[in-house]
């Protein structure tokens, strides 16, 4: 499976983010010591499922390290141009490829197990589009100084996913109504909107479960397209606003401590080891 890393993105002054980016792409904020793109490149480096990485919107003179094989490519502006651009690369790199995993660079907190859980549950079906939601209960618990937007559906309260799956072939389809879906990302009711009067009616109303709304967008798009309750509130966890910002840097700045401090033990012992193993030294005649 390849990767498209969305990271063209860069804070205007009108922007909550202005003062953390200081007219660089927001992808290269740092977040405990490190651009916070590089936290999504580790956790693509460590998961299994992964062999090639697309980024769209920086250069190799952002000096950023993976583990896989990483091209670059230019910003092309809109989100859909920009997942055009990746799927054409992820298709010259390898003609085989039938998906791509969609990754945004702001998702800091996202490991390589949550990687490899959502490839993997994919490709229990041959479907068109996958779309992550968080459930609320499970996106507060991690994180309770969130603050995300929930959609209110008939069984759960749920956000989005950032890190999400489609098919290579669809992606040039229905470009308009593409671009009005991803324009609207933000707002679950003018997605809604966007579908229709009935759609926004049991929107509003609470009839309708994750299946039903990535059904009828998949419907639109004459796709097959299905939804994960993700149980991983960290592929959800997007950085918009300096709190979210400020949240994730004091929680990743602790998970760096917790991996020293179990890094830590195991040096110690391997050093020991290989202490004991040395020959004793024969000392020297007189």
């Amino acid at each position: 499976m390849d990767a498209i890393v969305f990271a063209g993105g860069i804070p205007q002054p009108d922007d909550a983010l202005y003062s953390y980016s200081e007219g660089e792409p927001k992808a290269l904020i740092d977040v405990a010591g490190k651009p916070m793109i590089q936290w999504a490149l580790d956790a693509l480096s460590q998961a299994r499922t992964i062999d090639h990485v697309v980024i769209i919107g920086l250069t190799e003179k952002s000096k950023l390290a993976c583990a896989k094989p990483l091209t670059y490519l230019p910003s092309e502006g809109r989100l859909l141009e920009n997942v055009k651009a990746g799927a054409a690369k992820v298709l010259e790199v390898n003609p085989k490829a039938k998906y791509a995993l969609l990754v945004s660079s702001d998702t800091p907190a996202i490991t390589g197990e949550m990687i490899d859980w959502i490839v993997k549950t994919c490709q229990e079906t041959s479907d068109d589009l996958y779309y992550n939601v968080i459930r609320r209960e499970v996106m507060e618990q991690r994180f309770p100084m969130s603050k995300r937007t929930y959609t209110r559906l008939k069984d759960m309260e749920v956000c989005g996913g950032d890190t999400n799956l489609v098919r290579l072939a669809i992606v040039s389809e229905n470009s308009e109504f593409w671009n009005k879906v991803l324009d609207a990302r933000k707002s679950p009711i003018e997605q809604a909107a966007l579908l229709g009067p009935d759609i926004l009616f049991r929107l509003m109303f609470r009839q309708l479960t994750a299946d039903d709304v990535i059904h009828r967008v998949a419907a639109k798009l004459g796709l097959k397209g299905r939804a994960l309750v993700c149980p991983y509130p960290e592929v959800g966890m997007d950085v918009d606003k300096p709190h979210q910002l400020e949240m994730l840097r004091e929680d990743l700045t602790a998970r760096g401590r917790r991996h020293r401090a179990q890094v830590a033990p195991v040096r110690r012992t391997a050093t020991r080891a290989r202490t004991k193993k040395r020959p004793a030294s024969k000392s020297r005649a007189r």
